[in-house]
């Protein structure tokens, strides 16, 4: 099968963790990725960082794949931004699934959202747009994840949830069935919310 390339905006250590899926994936081939000017010519693993942001424009009438592989560190504010710079310049915005994930076929998940390495996806759930689905996350059945949120590794969605947007739910912490978490919530690691 002939891979589609792909551009990657970002490249700290979530690129690194994309990288490994898309490589593991075998559906997209790696192109470059876009970082800070000075970062120009450096390497991620095999692949160079061969422009920047401004550059899209440009990358986008050869390049249409685009993944947003920065991290969420310091908050959604930049993925949103450069989210919705690429939807206005028609790029395609895949969604990226680790071939060791399981997404079951009654979920539905949005556009640039990526799923890594032994994440669940149950039944029922949705996942909305430029997510990040970290390693071993679990989101159980009928949960409705926002756009723009981070389910950090090892977390535990408990059924029916509904998660707003922005959010940011630590790694280890558990939710109890069917809460609500508002927008734009910032959940520690390791924490139990009721």
């Amino acid at each position: 099968m002939k891979k589609e390339p792909i551009i990657l905006i970002g490249g700290g250590g979530h690129c690194r963790s994309v990288i490994d899926v898309i490589e593991q994936q075998e559906k997209f081939r790696i192109e470059g990725i876009i970082d800070l000017p000075g970062k120009i010519g450096e390497r991620v693993f095999n692949y160079s960082i061969i422009a920047q942001e401004s550059d899209l424009p440009e990358l986008i009438e050869e390049y249409k794949n685009i993944h947003i592989t920065l991290g969420y560190i310091n908050g959604p504010e930049n993925r949103i931004r450069i989210f919705n710079y690429l939807l206005n310049l028609g790029a395609n915005l895949p969604i990226i699934v680790s071939p060791s994930a399981y997404v079951s076929q009654y979920a539905k998940i949005g556009i640039g959202t990526a799923i890594l390495h032994h994440a669940i996806i149950n039944a029922g759930a949705v996942v909305g747009k430029n997510c990040i689905i970290n390693t071993r996350a679990l989101i159980e059945h009928d949960v409705v994840i926002g756009n723009h949120c981070h389910i950090s590794t090892g977390a535990i969605i408990n059924g029916g949830v509904k998660m707003g947007d922005n959010v940011f739910f630590g790694s280890g912490a558990v939710s109890k069935q069917y809460i609500t978490i508002p927008d734009n919530s910032f959940i520690k690691a390791n924490s139990l919310i009721k």
